[in-house]
């Protein structure tokens, strides 16, 4: 079977780039051909992957997005595919993969009526509507349990266009036999004294992750506990504003901000708190890496993923509406509480080994092969 994915961009470290990745290589495996439509590629192609980059060009994102679609959909119409799996919302898809939040929902209650009367908003409310309205028949894989209602109340979706996935957290994010020793050698090579303790935020898009409310937390800790903490951050977005907020913080030799990268399993095995405030987030892949990982979180409740924790009783899960001086006195009182720590670390990689938290590929290539 010949199988068309489409997103708008690629690049390894992106949470929806990855679960793509990762369903179409399980097609892949399962012996179908695989196309990918994109405007842009960062990293190695996989072997078998026809990707087709779109030579189109705009000055806003909106229009951008709108000549790609008519790319796509020429090209689809010159060379069939048996389905159209795709990873940003926009009409012609028989398959969509639900990464983000209901943009709708958000217009209504968290924009002002002046910016829904823009060119930017219609397009997005209209390509939203092409998937999820009634008389639609995209079928949609669910990764939000907690977004379903929300779109079936601004759309009338029917309930049975609806699957919900499991998670599906990569094997390898488990804690291995030797935890203890990738953990010693990772703290080494990053200078970490055995009485220091670091604070790891992870994920693209730092301003909607809550990196500065992440900061703040960090600096408002009593001196001779934020005296002996240290931060990374790491992620593919602009530092900038956030350096600048690190220096006025007076965190400038604490904190350090690194590119996306591939060996994050060592940074989840090597810190002692995992920092998640995210303003909103659909899911929160990170969050179950770190807990398959052992290693404490500390999230807002608005993440899809945040019940995972408190299910497990594997961190701490700050309840909406968010307040600042509940993070601050939360951060503080996990690094102040070792043996705490432990108990969750030991919670985590029990619930780990029982729960289905790996299977999501599996399950969404039954559904587009059905």
């Amino acid at each position: 079977m010949q199988l068309a994915f489409v997103l708008y961009k690629y690049f390894p470290f992106g949470g929806l780039q990855r679960d793509f990745l990762r369903i179409a290589l399980e097609c892949r495996r399962r012996g179908h051909r695989i196309r990918v439509y994109t405007l842009s590629w960062q990293g190695e192609i996989p072997d078998g992957f026809d990707v087709r980059i779109a030579p189109v060009r705009a000055l806003f994102n909106h229009h951008k997005y709108i000549r790609f679609q008519r790319w796509w959909q020429d090209d689809v119409r010159q060379h069939p595919v048996s389905r159209v799996v795709g990873f940003n919302k926009m009409p012609g898809l028989d398959v969509y993969y639900a990464a983000d939040a209901c943009y709708e929902d958000k217009a209504q209650s968290q924009r002002s009526a002046l910016t829904r009367m823009s060119g930017r908003y219609r397009h997005f409310a209209a390509y939203e509507k092409a998937v999820f309205a009634p008389e639609s028949s995209t079928r949609i894989l669910m990764i939000s349990a907690l977004q379903q209602p929300i779109f079936q109340r601004h759309y009338g979706t029917p309930a049975e266009r609806f699957h919900l996935l499991p998670p599906g957290i990569s094997r390898d994010r488990k804690a291995p036999a030797n935890a203890a020793e990738v953990r010693a050698i990772f703290r080494r090579e990053f200078k970490l004294a055995d009485d220091e303790l670091l604070v790891l935020q992870i994920g693209s898009g730092f301003k909607t992750k809550g990196l500065d409310r992440s900061l703040k937390a960090v600096a408002s800790l009593p001196g001779n506990l934020r005296n002996r903490v240290r931060m990374l951050v790491i992620g593919q977005d602009d530092p900038k504003p956030f350096l600048v907020q690190i220096k006025a913080l007076g965190l400038g030799k604490q904190v350090e901000i690194l590119k996306g990268r591939d060996d994050i399993p060592r940074f989840l095995l090597g810190a002692d708190v995992l920092i998640h405030p995210a303003y909103n987030e659909n899911t929160g892949t990170v969050l179950l890496e770190a807990l398959v990982a052992g290693l404490p979180v500390l999230v807002t409740d608005i993440c899809g993923y945040a019940h995972y924790i408190g299910d497990a009783e594997a961190g701490l899960v700050l309840e909406s509406p968010f307040e600042q001086k509940a993070l601050n006195h939360a951060l503080a009182g996990m690094l102040q509480n070792p043996q705490q720590r432990v108990l969750w670390s030991q919670n985590a990689l029990h619930y780990a080994r029982d729960a289905d938290l790996y299977s999501m590929p599996e399950r969404a290539a039954d559904i587009i092969l059905q």
